[in-house]
């Protein structure tokens, strides 16, 4: 039998496949448009999470008092999966995903303007260390490719604005509720899309397709479930395995090997949030569970 800690790894390392397998299904989807992507993503998400709803909640689980919270959640979070999803499609997955590990450098500096946080000396070193591998990653310079790499960062900085949104929430709104506010908003803002062009899928993609939704809303739940059973400590650092499976699965499908500078970036970044998580612990605060694809 499975302690609580045991258990907190087992869903910690389920959601990291499930994240991993996600990322794959999205960067292979490349021929279906954007919106159609986003569409299974919220709707076959949105099957999931309807299980959480309690029994008498069903007739009126959107009743809130807080919709201006759920509203900038809401935006902030399609903001960042639109960014995410393109730049899973236009660059090599171990580079995306070792620049979405920068999220929570920008969660501390946002959260000093707004949750009004003390941040001292080694988050800040752990900031400066964290964007000096986003830069080795990136390179910045002025051709086509470089600006693909603002699409990771903008991802980064949605999530920011999430996580701190949720903190608020989360005082007063169950997960369930926050969770599918924003499932519903990715599968009825998909909608519009449609008059740009839909493909229609064959019975094959259709299933891979919504596996996307499935995965996507199933690695949330794990990750969830695994911060609820365990110490944050033992079983965050397990997220990091998602750069691993990135490498393999891009090298093995679509022949891309991860360059020299790109893996001292990741381990940079890596490096700074691991820092940031450390601080965080130590100063006995909460630890958000969405610092990943909504």
């Amino acid at each position: 039998m499975l302690n609580r800690n045991q258990l907190g790894l087992l869903y910690m390392f389920m959601s990291v496949c499930a994240f991993s397998i996600m990322d794959l299904l999205v960067k292979w989807s490349q021929e279906y448009p954007t919106g159609e992507v986003l569409f299974f993503r919220g709707f076959f998400g949105l099957l999931l999470t309807y299980f959480l709803i309690p029994k008498d909640k069903l007739k009126s689980f959107y009743k809130t008092d807080r919709k201006l919270e759920h509203f900038f959640r809401c935006f902030a979070g399609i903001i960042a999966l639109i960014a995410i999803v393109v730049a899973l499609r236009e660059l090599p997955l171990a580079v995306v995903v070792s620049l979405s590990y920068a999220a929570p450098l920008f969660i501390t500096i946002l959260s000093i303007f707004l949750l009004g946080e003390k941040v001292g000396i080694f988050r800040w070193i752990a900031v400066l260390i964290g964007f000096v591998g986003v830069l080795v990653i990136s390179e910045p310079g002025f051709n086509e490719v470089n600006y693909l790499y603002i699409l990771p960062i903008i991802f980064c900085i949605g999530m920011a604005f999430v996580t701190i949104t949720i903190r608020k929430l989360s005082t007063s709104e169950p997960v369930w509720l926050i969770s599918i506010f924003f499932t519903l908003t990715i599968t009825f803002v998909s909608l519009f899309t449609i008059p740009f062009g839909w493909v229609l899928p064959n019975f094959k993609d259709f299933i891979l397709l919504a596996l996307i939704g499935v995965t996507g809303g199933g690695a949330n739940l794990l990750l969830t479930q695994s911060y609820k059973l365990s110490e944050v400590s033992l079983v965050a650092p397990l997220k990091y395995l998602s750069l691993i499976f990135a490498i393999l699965f891009g090298y093995l499908i679509w022949d891309e090997i991860p360059s020299y500078k790109n893996l001292v970036g990741a381990a940079l970044v890596i490096a700074a949030s691991l820092i940031i998580l450390r601080r965080e612990i130590y100063y006995n605060k909460k630890i958000p569970s969405t610092l990943r694809h909504d």
